[in-house]
């Protein structure tokens, strides 16, 4: 797991416009170049917030995703998804 490569990608979502828009658009090759495992890299694509909170991600990183609709999830999504998984 490369914990370091997962936040980097959330953190790229809310602050580089260039690479939120290429994940709207293309997420499998935004995320071509980003030091992830094939477990991360699918969990993105496949919007698993819960694997990803269950890898360790920063759960404040995790509510940001929602805002920039780079992976197609809303805000009510994220909280459906999440719910029972932080308590």
């Amino acid at each position: 797991m490369s914990l370091y490569g997962v936040h980097k990608v959330c953190y790229l979502i809310e602050t580089d416009m260039a690479f939120r828009k290429a994940m709207q658009d293309d997420p499998a090759t935004a995320l071509q170049s980003m030091p992830l495992t094939d477990e991360e890299r699918r969990a993105f694509l496949e919007k698993d917030l819960a694997t990803l909170y269950r890898m360790g991600v920063h759960t404040f990183l995790l509510s940001r995703l929602p805002r920039f609709d780079s992976m197609g999830i809303t805000r009510s999504e994220y909280i459906e998804r999440m719910t029972g998984l932080t308590r």
